[in-house]
């Protein structure tokens, strides 16, 4: 009979090692964006007014603008309109195809 338990170690084994290289990709900081919306700072010396999912507090931001700026959308692009001279005269002479 062969050796079972030789496949299970080898699949722990690599799923141990896939959790591990994925363990820094779950570990994702939270976006902490300064606040512009006020010129007054109310905060404890070496804080400022930052933003953490939408909710106003002291902190020091880890991103580096605020979240308004980061929540504009662009301007959308001019759109050039092509024009078009029309003439109430057909371009063609009288008694050739396509003209009447």
């Amino acid at each position: 009979m062969r050796n079972l338990m030789k496949p299970k170690i080898t699949m722990a084994v690599g799923i141990a090692v896939v959790l591990f290289a994925a363990a820094p990709a779950m570990a994702v900081e939270a976006k902490i964006y300064r606040y512009d919306g006020t010129s007054e700072n109310y905060c404890p010396t070496g804080l400022q007014p930052i933003t953490i999912s939408g909710v106003v507090c002291c902190g020091v931001p880890n991103q580096a603008h605020s979240y308004q700026q980061v929540m504009t959308h662009p301007a959308p692009g001019v759109r050039h309109h092509k024009v078009r001279n029309y003439s109430a005269r057909p371009a063609c002479r009288e008694g050739t195809k396509g003209c009447s």
